[in-house]
């Protein structure tokens, strides 16, 4: 098992030259991973700054050698699948392959989704996100793409740089692990960041939950739960690979005392199995 924190971009020290610290920090500190959130007003609320989390990323990219980077998770709908497609394989170059792709529909209340006039509905939402996986990872292949769907059209688009990693970038899928739909998702990607339960009301993901999800697929599956919902070991022998701590925006040094502390210790056959 791996351990990783997550940010949100948002409020003092965490601009790109703050997280680019922190995500350094994390690295000295023994963390195998940091992830961000994708908004361009952190949840909606504008009383603090939000800054891009992708010229963030490649901040931190810059700032470290070993650690794992990515999004948790961005909201696929809002971008236009070809520009995606191509700052994650710049992504993926400027840190030699350290970049892990987490995507979700997004949340419908997004002022970047209602307030420009985009879609809120949320099948539309999970259809575009689909799609756009089918075309993203059709470019990462550096060959033409002929796509005609529903709601994305390439007539021999092609974009030749092709990703660090082979096959191709990993992509995790975020969203609420009770919805059937979500869950047939995460089975046909790498890797699972979901929740469980409503956004309003949720639950624990359990270690039962976890071995029922990787019980499903023939193939390695990644599998994100969280610190805090119960002892880590419990998840690592179910079959999650990642165990995450969210870190509230606030004020930087509550930041840099959890990034002190270091991940939780495992058995080092469990934490990093070979």
């Amino acid at each position: 098992m791996r351990f990783s924190v997550t940010f949100g971009a948002v409020g003092p020290g965490r601009d790109p030259r703050g997280l680019a610290e922190l995500a350094r920090m994390a690295e000295d500190c023994g963390w195998d991973g940091v992830f961000l959130e994708d908004y361009l007003a952190y949840q909606g609320d504008t009383s603090e700054p939000t800054y891009d989390p992708w010229i963030c990323l490649a901040a931190m990219a810059s700032a470290t050698s070993r650690i794992k980077l990515g999004t948790t998770v961005t909201p696929v709908p809002r971008r236009r699948p070809w520009k995606l497609a191509a700052e994650a394989v710049a992504l993926d170059h400027l840190s030699n392959g350290r970049l892990i792709l987490g995507v979700g529909i997004g949340d419908p209340g997004d002022p970047f989704l209602a307030g420009v006039g985009e879609t809120t509905d949320p099948r539309v939402l999970a259809e575009m996100l689909d799609e756009s996986l089918e075309v993203i990872t059709a470019l990462w292949t550096g060959q033409p793409v002929h796509h005609a769907g529903k709601h994305y059209q390439l007539a021999g688009a092609q974009l030749t740089a092709r990703p660090v990693q082979q096959p191709r970038i990993p992509i995790w899928v975020g969203g609420n692990l009770l919805v059937p739909a979500v869950r047939r998702r995460i089975l046909r990607w790498d890797g699972c960041t979901a929740y469980k339960g409503p956004t309003t009301a949720p639950q624990k993901i359990t270690p039962d939950d976890v071995r029922s999800l990787v019980a499903e697929r023939n193939e390695p599956l990644d599998v994100k739960v969280r610190i805090g919902d119960g002892d880590p070991t419990a998840y690592a022998e179910a079959g999650a690979t990642w165990c995450g701590r969210w870190i509230a925006p606030g004020p930087r040094g509550d930041a840099e005392a959890v990034l002190r502390q270091g991940p939780p210790q495992l058995n080092e056959t469990v934490r990093r199995p070979s």
